[in-house]
């Protein structure tokens, strides 16, 4: 029996350990355990944050290995391989496919009960992986998606609007890359539609404005990336707000990436799409309306993806 307020993370590198840190002072879990390849990392990252869990909630934090995520009920999947100079995009998938395949198969010898929540990145690639290796419901394989893609763009659109970004009513959808699309035509402040909004604020609505502020959420890990050398705030925080949803049983939509069948005419592919989140996972994708340019626009992003799991021969 899975127990949701055990939670595991496999991998703590920048990504796993920030995922840990927001996990482990979210009041959400009772115990979190770290794996790792580098035990010795693992117990590292697992005592520097225990030691200010008594400024936080009670949470135990230790490292272990897969026979210790017999009982979670959350399992969060943060390893990976990195690029490495002249190496394709195939290539890189290629190395990642052979380490998620180890992973699922390691978790699967010791619990078949858990919610397994990929953050690995091509993360709809590797969500596709994990659930095909694993052979869960597809409601129990999810992936990052573009929450934090979504989150991005609610804050740049709050900016330029000046308003709250929590009043920001907009998603990014697709793959989590450089195919994803914002969804302007269903979006809104506060039920307020954006174009609505815009004029009544004298903010400038045109396809130039949007096209910058979506250039800016696409490439917004590029630019950190550059400044510091890796993202892993953001989406700490992203795997918090997933969790939150799963461990509370919220029913919350969130655009996680999850097997898509039929929705918009696309079938046997993982892609960020606005989903109702609960503690079996998701329970249902949405179709929310999209404008005939943006449909076809995520049929492509998803051929790209497809095309990509054909070449490794998925």
């Amino acid at each position: 029996m899975s127990n949701l307020r055990k939670c595991g993370i496999i991998g703590v590198g920048f990504v796993g350990a920030t995922c840990a840190f927001t996990l482990a002072t979210s009041g959400l879990f009772s115990e979190l355990v770290l794996v790792d390849a580098n035990h010795k990392k693992a117990e590292g990252e697992a005592a520097d944050i225990s030691h200010g869990i008594a400024f936080s909630q009670p949470c135990a934090v230790r490292a272990g290995g897969y026979d210790d995520l017999s009982d979670c009920g959350l399992i969060v999947i943060a390893a990976g391989a990195n690029q490495k100079p002249g190496e394709t995009r195939i290539e890189l998938l290629g190395r990642n496919r052979v380490i998620m395949q180890s992973i699922v198969e390691n978790i699967m010898k010791v619990n078949k009960d858990a919610i397994l929540l990929v953050v690995s990145n091509p993360v709809d690639l590797l969500t596709y992986m994990a659930q095909k290796i694993s052979g869960l419901p597809a409601g129990r394989v999810i992936g990052s998606g573009t929450v934090l893609d979504t989150a991005r763009l609610k804050h740049l659109l709050g900016q330029y609007l000046e308003i709250d970004s929590r009043n920001v009513h907009a998603f990014i959808v697709g793959e989590h890359g450089d195919s994803e699309l914002a969804v302007w035509s269903s979006a809104n402040i506060s039920g307020v539609d954006l174009d609505d909004y815009c004029k009544i604020s004298g903010k400038d609505y045109s396809l130039e404005t949007l096209d910058k502020i979506y250039v800016s959420v696409r490439d917004a890990a590029y630019s950190i990336i550059e400044g510091k050398g890796a993202t892993y705030y953001g989406i700490g925080l992203a795997v918090k707000r997933i969790a939150e949803a799963i461990v509370r049983d919220e029913h919350s939509v969130l655009p996680v990436s999850s097997m898509v069948d039929g929705h918009y005419g696309i079938s046997g592919l993982c892609l960020g799409l606005p989903c109702v989140l609960g503690k079996n996972g998701v329970e249902n994708v949405l179709d929310i309306p999209l404008s005939d340019a943006e449909a076809e626009k995520l049929r492509s992003s998803a051929e790209k993806m497809r095309n990509l799991l054909d070449e490794i021969g998925l």
